[in-house]
């Protein structure tokens, strides 16, 4: 680690000059030179997939703010691209996926050209790191099995989840045998990223919430603590965040059970029970992205509340969720002023 990068200390529990921040989504549709890039490409895989615009936008926040860390610009559901199912984002729909709901259909699936199909994504982490300023850290990312499974299954977002949910309960060997392929996939890519240049990782479980105690166990919880052994398994000093959202409580089993470095808190967790965490991981999070679209007061007690009660331990400042597309550029720059501005 080279000296200054303050995401990457917080989240090895060390002492840093002030309160890190960066944003997810920071890279993307609130900013007028990311919607200008997205006119230069037919469809969003495009964009992912070609390294010298990934890299752009990437970087264009980092150009405009303050930020202690980049997010390498890609998305989620190019593991099932990768593994030969057909993607594709409609505009104002969101991701479309060819369903895949029988275990028939997930043995058509294949590894083979993984590490092939992903590799524009490691040529973009490769460059951002040489562009980067020596105090902003980059992270990698990938979704979580149970998350990127529901996509698969349901051919998209935005829905009950009763159909992943049903395979699982009624079939779970053939369900847990896609949970399984993920499991290889998205392990192998993380680490592809790290051996890019990827200095951090963080792995995005959307959907855990819709999730049952025992079901958060079996189907996201450990498979996301085998993701994390395997790649701690070969870089060990490579941080490690989870966004498990919606989990509640649940929680507090992932700061014990999942092995990773940091935990990114979702809006509805209330820092003064979170706090008790920071003796188990890192946190991260969570101002609510509505208070950062709203700017002005509102937002400024919202992120102080947050700071007052997790500044002290172990903690990298972000939001709940994705920032939003009508979030003004000027609220993300007065936000990353208060955050470092913070005494702890």
């Amino acid at each position: 680690m080279a000296p200054g990068k303050t995401v990457i200390a917080a989240l090895r529990r060390h002492a840093a000059p002030h309160v890190p921040i960066w944003l997810m989504r920071q890279a993307g549709r609130y900013l007028p030179e990311y919607r200008e890039v997205r006119t230069r490409v037919k469809t969003f895989l495009e964009l992912c997939f070609t390294p010298e615009l990934a890299v752009e936008v990437t970087l264009q926040p980092i150009r405009r703010f303050p930020l202690d860390a980049a997010i390498i610009f890609s998305d989620i559901l190019v593991v099932p691209h990768a593994l030969g199912q057909r993607v594709s984002f409609e505009e104002g729909q969101g991701p479309v996926l060819a369903p895949i709901r029988s275990g028939g259909e997930v043995r058509q699936l294949s590894l083979a050209r993984l590490t092939e199909t992903l590799a524009p994504v490691s040529t973009a982490i490769a460059a951002v790191r040489r562009e980067l300023p020596p105090t902003v850290a980059l992270f990698g990312f990938a979704g979580a099995p149970w998350t990127v499974a529901s996509y698969m299954v349901e051919g998209g977002g935005g829905s009950d989840f009763a159909l992943a949910k049903g395979w699982a309960y009624r079939e779970p060997e053939s369900f847990m045998a896609l949970i399984d392929l993920l499991v290889d996939a998205t392990s192998s890519y993380l680490l592809q990223q790290v051996e890019a240049g990827a200095e951090v990782l963080q792995i995005f479980d959307s959907w855990a919430g819709v999730l049952s105690s025992a079901a958060l166990e079996r189907w996201a919880l450990q498979p996301t603590a085998e993701i994390v052994r395997r790649v701690k398994a070969k870089h060990p000093d490579v941080p490690v965040v989870v966004f498990p959202r919606g989990i509640g409580a649940s929680y507090a089993r992932y700061a014990r059970e999942c092995g990773c470095d940091g935990l990114s808190l979702d809006t509805t967790v209330a820092p003064s029970w979170a706090v008790g965490l920071q003796s188990h991981v890192a946190l991260q999070g969570n101002l609510d992205p509505l208070a950062l679209v709203a700017g002005g007061d509102a937002m400024q007690e919202e992120a102080a509340g947050i700071l007052e009660r997790l500044s002290s331990g172990p903690f990298v400042f972000n939001l709940g969720h994705g920032i939003l597309p009508q979030t003004p550029p000027e609220h993300v720059a007065a936000l990353c002023e208060l955050v470092h501005g913070w005494k702890r």
